[in-house]
């Protein structure tokens, strides 16, 4: 890949910045991450990026390598963008990165927009594994009629994806931003049905248990260096 966006320094970081640094990159790989997908399907899931960019952005990962072009047999699916084996190393740092940054996320702010794949990410980002060994569960989170994911639990891994379930252990329904009360340990359980914040549909343990299975760790009150010594 060549570009004149350089830090003119020999790191690792500078070059990763160089690559996926650019505005809306990370983005367009967040979306990539949870498979492939037509010029119109990210358009929709990045709804305020001009499609310029969207190209630009789309040739330049491609030309590094991170990002390629493909042909479906389908049809109706024809060219679609998809991450690389290169690419597809990105998956748990864009992971522990969008969980960094949920640690200073607060609420939606007005105009803000909170799409399915962002949902489908916040919930890996959030899971905990250890906290799932020997769990079984699925959960249906309704966010509303054009927002729903379901996520299904099985021994310690996480397989998130869109609409309904036909067999799920719990419908979460919040009625605002009370999941993120939720996942941040601002609200319990307990606080949110009998505040009638949160409505679901099956027992209320299974929403116990998903406090403890998605969580976002809260901001350490100290800070200390790396040290290489």
């Amino acid at each position: 890949m060549t570009t004149t966006r350089t830090y003119g320094q020999f790191c690792g970081l500078a070059r990763a910045l160089e690559i996926v640094g650019e505005r809306w990159s990370m983005l367009v790989i967040r979306d990539l991450v949870l498979g492939p997908k037509r010029y119109t399907d990210l358009q929709r899931g990045l709804p305020r990026i001009p499609a310029s960019i969207l190209s630009s952005r789309l040739n330049e990962l491609e030309q590094a390598g991170v990002v390629r072009r493909r042909v479906l047999p389908q049809l109706e699916a024809g060219l679609v963008y998809e991450l690389t084996e290169y690419g597809s190393e990105l998956d748990h740092i864009l992971l522990d990165l969008a969980l960094w940054g949920a640690r200073s996320l607060g609420y939606p702010k007005d105009g803000e927009v909170f799409t399915t794949d962002a949902a489908i990410l916040a919930l890996y980002t959030t899971f905990q594994e250890d906290a799932a060994k020997g769990v079984n569960v699925t959960y249906v989170l309704r966010h509303s009629d054009s927002l729903i994911v379901h996520a299904m639990v099985d021994d310690g891994a996480l397989k998130v994806s869109t609409g309904d379930h036909p067999a799920a252990d719990l419908v979460i329904e919040p009625r605002g931003p009370e999941l993120i009360d939720l996942v941040n340990g601002d609200l319990t359980a307990a606080e949110a049905m009998a505040s009638g914040r949160v409505r679901i549909d099956g027992e209320f343990a299974h929403l116990e248990l998903f406090t403890k299975l998605f969580r976002i760790p809260p901001k350490p009150e100290t800070a200390e260096g790396l040290s290489f010594y």
